[in-house]
């Protein structure tokens, strides 16, 4: 069902965990796994990456390579601007003609989502590629709020 999976990562234990679904869903189907890692350069006259970006970078090129170690076609893109995180990724998921695009998400709304921002929550108006947020441990999910297809929506 799924030939292309982009794993939208940013090297958090969250997006570890929604590592494991892509996992999953890319033995089912044979699917190619591409981890995408969005970098929103700061608006500064350097443009510099956030502090400790390499070290997570470092760690999801450890976890692309152990993807290929276990037989997956696995490859890792980087984009970075001054775009925001969730178009930057909805960029690469068109350009790699991503069938599904697996994001974790903090499962924070209301005033906590409008001051800091979300990622799956921003991916669900500027992906025009079905979408699967993956809530945090143990928090309960429902059925119809776990997929968007947001190709189909406004």
């Amino acid at each position: 069902m799924f030939k292309m999976i982009v794993w939208a990562t940013d090297g958090s234990k969250l997006a570890d965990g929604a590592l494991d679904l892509v996992r999953e869903l890319a033995r089912q189907d044979g699917s190619k796994v591409v981890a995408v890692h969005a970098i929103e350069l700061l608006n500064s006259r350097f443009g510099a990456p956030p502090a400790g970006e390499g070290e997570s970078e470092e760690k999801i090129e450890r976890q692309v390579e152990a993807l290929r170690n276990d037989g997956f076609d696995a490859t890792l893109e980087v984009r970075s601007g001054s775009q925001d995180v969730a178009t930057l990724i909805a960029g690469a998921a068109e350009d790699v003609g991503a069938d599904l695009i697996v994001v974790a998400t903090h499962g924070a709304g209301g005033l906590t989502a409008a001051l800091m921002g979300s990622v799956a929550r921003a991916l669900c108006h500027s992906a025009h590629r079905p979408l699967l947020v993956v809530p945090p441990p143990g928090v309960a999910t429902r059925p119809s709020a776990s997929v968007s297809n947001s190709a189909h929506t406004g």
